[in-house]
This record gives structure tokens, sequence and C-alpha cells, in this order.
């Protein structure tokens, strides 16, 4: 049977595809999870607190976390920030450079994390491919639709890198696009908080936690879930966000087995009259959804050799 690395070449057959495990992850009693989902992570996840690069325990730390997530019989889109290398806003007025200029230079930070991702994954047996938005075919193939599909199809994790390709967009914008095209569940947005909270927790002790807002609501408040392309994108196209503290080991796993944690972004207005958010999160947005239900994905079979 060849290795995931082995595999990394398209004309070969994909490895055994794990099968769903729904019945054993989800503490909530439904047996089901998001089958399409995609992962919204940081640059600075990939290094220590107030660091810079990558350190190797932090990558090890989420290649095993997607991994356990992808166990779940979820297909899995990551897509990576670039901030532990350059943020291109800031680092345009610090250094004096034009902010498009600036913000290539992140891009090509995204495909560094995202090929770093890709090499811890098929070390640890996760098949997976990095797909660009900047066409570079010596070490990415390019982000086509259809193709980022068919891998995950096929059982592999797609790692998407270099945002939209485009200046003056951020990596939220990157992930609620490509949320939209490939016509995910749920956008997970990994943070360093364990939700969105009415101030910041860090200095305000008395800051509360939501367990869920509307759309419109984190817009007015300006609660700074995600830049305001992207939330607005996300809002436009009906498709929930899942705020969560990823540091806390089996968080990825959780949030798609639909257990009741971080704070879920969406167009459902949250429950009245005291009701408790129901632990099943997907059940919970799919009663309530406004135009249709979640459309299932057909489970990952195993890749004959």
């Amino acid at each position: 049977m060849p290795s995931a690395r082995e595999s990394s070449d398209p004309s070969k057959p994909a490895p055994d595809a794990p099968q769903a495990a729904a019945t054993s992850v989800s503490s909530a009693g439904s047996g089901e999870v998001f089958g399409r989902v995609l992962l919204k992570l940081s640059g600075e996840a990939f290094c220590k607190p107030g660091g810079s690069g990558i350190e190797a325990e932090d990558l090890a730390y989420i290649a095993e976390e997607v991994r356990d997530a992808h166990a779940t019989g979820a297909q899995v889109a990551v897509v990576v920030g670039g901030g532990n290398f350059v943020r291109g806003a800031k680092f345009a007025r610090a250094a004096h450079i034009h902010q498009a200029v600036a913000d290539q230079m992140g891009m090509l930070a995204t495909v560094i994390n995202g090929l770093a991702l890709k090499e811890a994954l098929l070390h640890i047996g996760v098949d997976s491919r990095v797909m660009s938005a900047i066409e570079m075919r010596a070490v990415a193939e390019p982000f086509i639709r259809g193709r980022a599909l068919r891998h995950m199809e096929k059982g592999r994790v797609v790692i998407l890198v270099a945002g939209t390709g485009n200046p003056f967009c951020t990596t939220d914008t990157a992930a609620a696009l490509r949320a939209t095209e490939l016509e995910c569940q749920l956008l997970l947005k990994a943070t360093k908080v364990d939700g969105v909270y009415t101030a910041d927790p860090h200095k305000d002790p008395s800051a509360r936690r939501y367990t869920h807002l509307s759309f419109t609501e984190a817009i007015q408040k300006n609660l700074g879930v995600m830049d305001m392309t992207a939330i607005t994108m996300c809002r436009e196209q009906d498709i929930p966000v899942l705020v969560f503290d990823f540091k806390l080991r089996g968080n990825i796993r959780r949030a798609i087995a639909g257990e009741d944690i971080g704070t879920i972004v969406s167009n459902e207005p949250a429950p009245s009259n005291g009701e408790a958010r129901p632990a099943d999160i997907r059940a919970w947005l799919r009663q309530h959804r406004r135009h249709q239900a979640l459309r299932p994905v057909q489970p990952q079979t195993k890749q004959t050799t």
C-alpha cells in the first residue's frame, strides 16, 4: 500500500481514506458530523505567542489536530495565514513599501506555511495537497475549484494558500471565498480565545462570551469576528462561522462533531426566552436554517490500489 507521501503524484491512486467515525466522535448524541468544512488558521498558529517563523512543535500540533478532525470522516480544507512572517498592511507602513507589494509578500508567506503543513500531514500519514491562488507550479497546484473538490472527495486534506491572489484582501476574506466556492457547511475560525466576547477577555475580566451571534449583530457591534468583507460574504452566502480556541487539544474535532464549543455566528436568530443553544450545533442549524438544510456530503470510501 503506498504511503501518503508516495501518493502525492496525482497519477497514482490515493491511499486509504479514513472511514466516517461519526458515531464515536460526537457527545451530542446525534452521531452526525459536518460533511465538508473549511478551517481558517492564522499564521501565528505556527509559532509561540509573540514569536515568528515556524516552530516544529506548533507545526506538529496543528498537523495532529487536522488529522484527528479529518478522521471523523469530514472533508477538510484549510486556509492558512502568513502573519508569522509578514503582515502586509502593518509592514507596508513600517517599511514604506506599497501595500500591494507588501500584501504579495504576505501571500508568499502563506505558501511557506502551507508547504510546511502539507509535509507535517504527510509525515503522519494524511494525504494532502497545496493549492495556490497564485500560479507557482513548481511548488503547488493552482487552485481550481473542481480539482479541489475532487481531492476532498478522495479523502485528501486541501491546503489553500496565497489568499485570494489579490492585494488588499485578508486571508479571512480568502477563507469566506473558498468556503463559498467549495460549498462548505461550516467555516471554523481558529483563534487564541474560546469564542467571541463582549470585550477583550484579556483586558476586561467582566467580558462575557457569546454562545451565538447573528452576523448582523456581530457587524453592528463591531466585535471583530472577521474583517468586514469576510463576514459580509458569509452572511450573504449563509455560511455559519464557528469561532473557537484551537489550542485546546481536540477542539477542531469537537467543532466538526457538533459539540457545544466556541461561538457560532450565523444568519439564524439566537434562541429566545432563555432557551439554551442545543449541544448539537448541526441539528440546531438545520432546524433554524432560512433557506435549506445543510446538504449532506457522501461519506468517504476506501480507495483500491
